[in-house]
């Protein structure tokens, strides 16, 4: 497996290896004890699954206290490009943003740790999103942000883009509250 950092630390994007022949492919999605060998991965206790079509853009998301999730995030069919934005007050990459694009043929996976509020877009015509948690889903502990503050400005990559009421009514990044205060060094996998 290939891991490449990012321009924020703490972001990694994966490259798992990947057995190819006339049949197809295969490739180990995730393992417990490869991705305990990079260091101190946390342990996943819930996976997601999501389908969409083309334009949708889900997110920003994240959650605070307990209940912060890191995510370990690919796509198993289609095309997204997925972001992470850096939500831990004090960081030196505060409201900076890191998108990658995940798709079935280049079946790179992405880790975001707690701290980044998360969301994609989907660029094919369909895509299938899967994502394994750190943390359950806890409603009371969810937060969110505008997918288009000015602030950030992320180009999301499609015109029309299809959001749920819920995305529509997120708040700017500049009024979220400091639920997450960066401490300096981190553990890091």
């Amino acid at each position: 497996m290939e891991i490449e950092k990012t321009k924020i630390d703490g972001l990694l994007v994966l490259k798992p290896d990947v057995y190819s022949d006339a049949r197809g492919y295969f490739l180990e999605q995730y393992s417990k004890k490869r991705y305990g060998e990079l260091g101190s991965f946390p342990e996943f206790v819930q996976d997601n699954c999501s389908f969409s079509c083309y334009g949708t853009v889900r997110g920003l998301h994240y959650q605070i206290g307990a209940s912060a999730q890191g995510k370990l995030v690919y796509v198993i069919y289609g095309k997204v490009l997925d972001v992470a934005v850096d939500v831990r007050f004090g960081s030196p990459t505060f409201g900076q943003y890191v998108a990658v694009e995940l798709s079935h043929e280049n079946k790179l996976q992405f880790w975001l740790p707690a701290g980044f509020a998360h969301g994609f877009s989907v660029l094919s015509e369909t895509a299938t999103f899967y994502y394994k948690c750190t943390a359950y889903y806890d409603r009371d502990c969810e937060r969110s942000i505008r997918f288009d503050d000015p602030d950030l400005n992320i180009d999301w990559k499609v015109s029309n883009p299809i959001v749920s009421h819920k995305d529509q009514a997120a708040p700017s990044f500049r009024s979220i509250a400091r639920d997450f205060v960066f401490a300096g060094e981190r553990e890091r996998v």
